[in-house]
């Protein structure tokens, strides 16, 4: 547990969070739009301005009483910055044996290096200059200098940020996997709703240098005003995992996790590149303008994912268009953005049966 009230001022910005606690486990994300306070709050929290001041605990533990705080090596925080911050006169196993050593002796057993170093896929760049590292390899790098690291908390100020298209889908990829397989508290500077809704347990919404709210992810998906859909419009983030189709490197299958006792799995057919995929939990995101609704099956149409699902309530999300928030059988929830006609036209209510269409090109990893 994260709790606190946190003052910080850089150059004319003012950072004054008011009072915040959040659960520590799992990712947390900060959002907000730029200038929100997100590196601000992170620096504070992880002791890295000394002209830092308020209250800060993480768990039992005082890390910041008034003017007085521990130093951030004093933390234990493993940092993960935009542009990876790594000792440009040592190779890449030069910098993560720089990790290690400085890494507390008496944590405990640590995360084995070979581990980190498989599940991060840097083996082959050990003895590599950083400088001869693209950006994503250079952020994989700087994750897994973090974890060599032992720290009691992951933070990260978006790291996805300076990379190109694949490297953040497979750096999405690697966060969604190793990070929660090796259970690391971890705090996720984004202020991209995608990043997010595929990796956050919460979100602390910023605004104008001050915590607006904390939500868990599915609360915060569910209401029409989200921030989150400011960008894309309405999104849901089921929670399962991936199978592969043995006869087709390019289909995938998504099967959620029930939320229930009484809940079924909800199978998703998902089209694939044929890149190898790592088994464990996944996120789909399901951009709610990507789902069609229909009162039944219906027959001899491309669109191979049809599942049931019972209308839980209609929203307004913008001129002429309508939300339609949609109960799964495993208990989790999708969207449906529509027009107003079409929501008259089929008669649609809360309560009813319905039939949810997806593309699986649109549902593409």
């Amino acid at each position: 547990m994260f709790a606190g009230n946190l003052i910080l001022t850089v150059g004319d910005f003012q950072m004054a969070s008011g009072d915040f606690a959040f659960d520590s486990d799992g990712i947390t994300a900060l959002f907000g739009r730029s200038g929100s306070g997100k590196s601000t709050l992170l620096r504070a929290m992880a002791g890295l301005d000394r002209h830092t001041r308020g209250q800060l605990r993480f768990h039992d533990e005082v890390w910041q009483d008034g003017r007085r705080g521990l130093l951030a090596e004093q933390r234990d925080i493993g940092m993960v910055f935009q542009h990876a911050a790594l000792l440009t006169h040592r190779t890449v196993r030069g910098n993560l044996a720089f990790a290690a050593r400085r890494a507390p002796g008496d944590r405990g057993a640590a995360i084995d290096r070979d581990q980190i170093i498989e599940r991060t896929g840097i083996g082959p760049l050990l003895d590599r200059a950083v400088g001869n590292l693209s950006g994503g390899e250079r952020q994989r790098i700087a994750i897994a200098r973090a974890l060599i690291g032992r720290p009691r908390v992951l933070m990260m100020d978006e790291p996805l940020a300076a990379l190109d298209w694949r490297a953040k889908a497979e750096l999405l990829d690697l966060f969604e996997t190793v990070i929660r397989d090796f259970a690391i508290p971890t705090v996720l500077i984004t202020h991209a709703p995608a990043e997010v809704e595929r990796l956050a347990d919460r979100v602390v919404f910023m605004a104008d240098g001050a915590v607006e709210r904390v939500e868990a992810l599915k609360e915060a998906l569910g209401r029409i005003d989200s921030p989150l859909f400011t960008e894309e419009g309405p999104v849901a983030s089921l929670d399962g995992h991936v199978e592969r189709v043995d006869d087709d490197p390019h289909r995938l299958r998504f099967v959620t996790t029930p939320q229930t006792d009484s809940g079924q799995p909800v199978t998703f057919q998902l089209g694939a590149d044929g890149a190898a995929i790592e088994n464990g939990p996944r996120r789909l995101r399901v951009r709610a303008d990507d789902v069609a609704l229909s009162r039944e099956r219906i027959g001899n149409i491309s669109m191979q994912n049809q599942i049931p699902a019972r209308i839980e309530r209609i929203d307004t999300s913008g001129p002429g268009r309508r939300a339609v928030f949609m109960t799964l059988a495993d208990g989790q929830r999708l969207i449906s953005e529509v027009t107003d006609r079409a929501v008259a036209n089929m008669g649609l209510d809360t309560g009813q049966a319905v039939t949810a269409l997806v593309k699986s090109a649109a549902l593409m990893r």
